[in-house]
């Protein structure tokens, strides 16, 4: 079993963090060496046709594994090479925080200056500084969560249109209150760093850090023209992998917009942890992870969001790292600081095999390369009884997605809607573990015993996950169904189609994956991969008239389309 976090855009546009549960397949033997052991790995991940990946492992300033693998243009039956291009999603965070921190060196900002002095007019901006949009804890928004996201993201904008729009939005929760992943926030820092350097963006980048540090195959990703030996993005569904939703990268800008190829994220890693992008002071602040009021108690003190830059340990090895997604492309690029060790791995499939995910394979590189300076597994608790584990079963919201805990036996499980099941292991009665990889569970209780949220460690993240009420399906009678199908109005060009297929309904937004729906009701359903309901309003006549969405707090009018 391996767990893993990453990002992507789920059902309504929400940004979601899902825990994943699959079986992974044992390491190949000790005795092989690490480079036959990584290629016995990662020829076990990618199939025939399928879109790929390149890797890149180095230590000490040198390469010790380099690889293609897959496909970059099934069409043309391109192979990836480590020198294929891809768009990297939201690594570039940590090229937008970089040069935040080189124009504070400068003198020309602070990161504790105040959004305010940068777009005067923006709703709360005197409460919310830099460093607020630089480790997710402004309470900004995030432009991406929006219904309607999808539908627009394949026709061109600007940073200034979308920062107009952000604009509107009410905040999360008050300015450094809590944690909670942003895309808002750095696309607010491109703008910023635009506005104070006087360039583009990609020009403040290029001059700054590609060029002198020899990153040729790096840049703000343009469709015309195209990079050079760039991937196509691709998407598995239930029929095979297809060319995935196409993003205008002008949407991403500072939070995402940039491609690049391993070999130039290893130059970028070695640059970055050897002094030649950033000062000591500025490492310094970018590998502090953020403190709020919700990091107290339970949640880990040392790991955390830095800026741009996540801080973990797994085993007891400090690591730094950074994902990215978005429809097509997935990446990972880490660092273990104390063996100078970098993993790059660069993927052309988003949603792709459950095994081939780049942090995943990162984290078993990590295991292969550097097995002797891993501390030993934790070992599970055989004092703590399984009947402790009744008053954790239950629905948790992760950040929208649904997770599951329940107790089979002597066995506590949990599983994400739609995905494997998993095993934890106690070291209390309130605080479990995976075996596989470093990732922590921590229940909370109410004075009854019974938990109210589980918080989730791992990633250098420590993620709230509150309890949410069971929901039980209610047998309706499935002609009832027809009456519901039909098409919404979710705004801004998003429609949600319902629709009646056998015994089943289901829902699909513009742009997004079709999901089944359940009834409570004959006019209320609701979603179990994520807390999302739906209530279906009817006029005198018997005739459904719109729809009422409820997600994440929120409530909105989705009127029938005729």
């Amino acid at each position: 079993m391996t767990i893993r976090l990453t990002r992507y855009f789920g059902l309504i546009g929400a940004t979601m963090m899902t825990l994943a549960m699959v079986l992974a397949a044992a390491l190949p033997s000790a005795a092989e060496n690490p480079e036959d052991q990584a290629e016995a790995l990662l020829n076990g991940v990618i199939r025939t046709n399928d879109p790929g990946l390149a890797v890149l492992v180095a230590q000490h300033g040198k390469i010790l594994f380099e690889k293609g693998y897959g496909l970059a243009d099934r069409a043309h039956h391109v192979a990836v090479i480590p020198q294929t291009t891809f768009r990297i999603g939201s690594i570039t965070k940590q090229f937008t925080a970089s040069a935040i921190l080189k124009l504070q060196e400068e003198g020309k900002l602070s990161v504790d200056d105040k959004l305010s002095k940068y777009i005067p007019d923006f709703p709360r901006g005197d409460e919310v500084t830099l460093r607020h949009l630089l480790t997710h804890t402004s309470g900004i928004h995030s432009y991406t969560d929006e219904p309607d996201f999808m539908s627009r993201v394949t026709n061109a904008t600007t940073t200034e249109s979308v920062i107009e729009e952000m604009k509107k939005y009410p905040y999360d929760f008050d300015p450094g209150a809590k944690w909670s992943y942003d895309n808002s926030g750095y696309m607010l820092l491109g703008y910023i760093v635009e506005k104070v350097s006087g360039q583009s963006y990609g020009d403040f980048l290029r001059e700054n850090f590609f060029e002198p540090l020899g990153m040729i195959e790096t840049g703000v990703y343009h469709a015309r023209p195209g990079p050079p030996h760039e991937a196509l993005g691709y998407s598995l569904g239930t029929k095979g992998f297809k060319r995935a939703l196409n993003w205008d990268m002008s949407w991403a800008g500072g939070a995402g917009a940039l491609y690049s190829t391993v070999e130039d994220l290893y130059r970028w890693d070695e640059g970055v942890f050897n002094g030649r992008v950033l000062d000591d002071a500025s490492l310094k602040e970018a590998f502090t992870p953020v403190k709020t009021k919700q990091n107290q108690g339970y949640y880990k003190p040392d790991n955390g969001y830095g800026f741009g830059w996540m801080i973990d340990r797994y085993r007891e090895l400090r690591e730094i790292s950074h994902g990215g997604g978005l429809q097509g492309f997935s990446s990972f690029l880490l660092r273990v600081p104390d063996a100078q060790f970098t993993v790059a791995i660069l993927a052309n499939a988003l949603p792709g095999r459950p095994k081939a995910e780049p942090d995943r394979l990162a984290q078993r590189l990590v295991e292969i390369f550097l097995a002797d300076k891993l501390a030993p597994l934790p070992v599970a608790n055989t004092n703590v009884s399984p009947e402790s584990y009744d008053a954790l079963t239950g629905r948790y919201d992760l950040l929208g997605g649904i997770l599951t805990v329940s107790r089979r036996g002597p066995h506590l499980l949990v599983q994400l809607t739609g995905q494997l099941e998993g095993e934890i292991f106690p070291r209390s009665d309130t605080e479990f573990f995976a075996k596989v990889v470093d990732a922590q569970f921590t229940f909370v209780k109410d004075s009854s015993g019974k938990a109210i949220k589980l918080v989730l460690h791992q990633n250098g993240l420590d993620l709230d996950a509150p309890r949410t009420k069971d929901l039980l399906e209610a047998k309706v009678d499935p002609a009832a169904y027809d009456s519901v199908a039909g098409q919404y109005d979710y705004g801004g060009g998003a429609v949600m189609t319902v629709t009646h297929e056998g015994d089943h309904l289901f829902a699909q937004l513009t742009g997004q994956s079709k999901y089944e729906i359940f009834p409570e009701s004959e006019t209320n359903y609701f979603w179990k991969v994520v807390d999302a309901q739906v209530t279906f309003v009817k006029d005198n006549s018997g005739k459904v008239i719109k729809a009422i969405h409820h997600q994440n707090g929120r409530t909105f009018d989705a009127p029938r389309i005729r």
